[in-house]
């Protein structure tokens, strides 16, 4: 019951945002977030700690101040999120601005696949339609299973709407089927900055340690695709920002399980630099680094040596 509850809310909250004019559906957002700020549950105190790490010069103030600003950009992107089906082509193309985005077209048209991978910052949805409709090049991601079942379906069929081929997190087929997209040219789309599983690389991540995928950078060394990091954010404007960064190149030397290391680390680093620039579009209101996680999940954490490649 609790789960068909959960769905229906949630198809209930999209069917009426989206009919919603946009000033009122802004303005709605932005009354959540407010209240959920005011409110100092779990998960705006669990974004506040994580943001201390980000600034870790901030006064108490300054921390308040950002994590009002990123309750406020994470209903952003679930208002927009909740809207975009119902946008035109035209407005998904003025939509997103992307600096140095010539990296991955040129990337593109030397055919070899290209993998894009994103911290949870800004909209990545809408950053995904946009390549999808201005670049008119469809691409594959994966997507964690939701429950109640019909609530990852309607998440599926919601990307799908938006030109993206969904593929399941869980049951290890999603990193064969990413490779076979890559190797024929292809487009994979990864949000690889929280991966605290067994197959998670430990990374160096604002001073402390936490895990991030592997998949990313085993894609990239077995199908010989590039691995770019981008970073996402708002401004005051209606127009989402972005910045593509510069390529993590296969190192030349090592093991594979070395080369995947350095790899991950250096887009750790990549997202670590627009993050910092853009701390309060981080939407992190999870524990991240491995001290934050309570001593069972720690310990099975760091039995891992990182190498697994079942959840690009």
């Amino acid at each position: 019951m609790k789960e068909k509850l959960t769905d229906a809310l949630y198809g209930a909250g999209w069917a009426a945002v989206k009919r919603l004019p946009e000033p009122l559906a802004n303005a709605l957002g932005r009354g959540i977030a407010d209240l959920a700020w005011r409110r100092r549950g779990k998960g705006v105190l669990r974004l506040e700690a994580n943001l201390a790490r980000v600034v870790p010069d901030a006064t108490p103030e300054r921390l308040a101040e950002l994590s009002r600003a990123g309750m406020r950009s994470y209903l952003r992107y679930w208002m927009e999120s909740f809207r975009l089906p119902a946008w035109s082509k035209q407005r998904i193309r003025d939509g997103f601005e992307p600096k140095d985005v010539h990296l991955l077209e040129e990337a593109l048209a030397a055919g070899n696949g290209v993998i894009l991978a994103l911290p949870h910052m800004g909209n990545y949805d809408l950053a995904g339609a946009w390549v999808t409709t201005k670049l008119g090049v469809p691409f594959s991601t994966v997507a964690e299973r939701l429950k109640p079942e019909t609530l990852y379906d309607r998440f599926v069929a919601y990307r799908e709407g938006l030109g993206m081929e969904v593929l399941p997190h869980t049951g290890g087929a999603a990193f064969g089927t990413l490779a076979r997209r890559l190797r024929s040219g292809g487009l994979v789309c990864l949000v690889a900055d929280r991966d605290l599983s067994a197959s998670g690389i430990e990374v160096s991540f604002f001073g402390d340690t936490t895990r991030m995928p592997a998949g990313p950078a085993m894609l990239s060394i077995q199908t010989g695709a590039l691995l770019l990091p981008v970073t996402l954010w708002y401004d005051e404007s209606a127009v989402l920002r972005g910045q593509v960064h510069p390529a993590v190149e296969v190192p030349e030397n090592g093991t594979r399980t070395e080369k995947a290391k350095a790899m991950t680390q250096r887009m750790a680093d990549a997202f670590a630099a627009g993050i910092a620039e853009h701390p309060e579009h981080w939407h992190m209101l999870q524990r991240l680094w491995l001290a934050d996680l309570d001593p069972r999940q720690a310990t099975a954490a760091n039995r891992s040596d990182g190498s697994g490649t079942e959840k690009p």
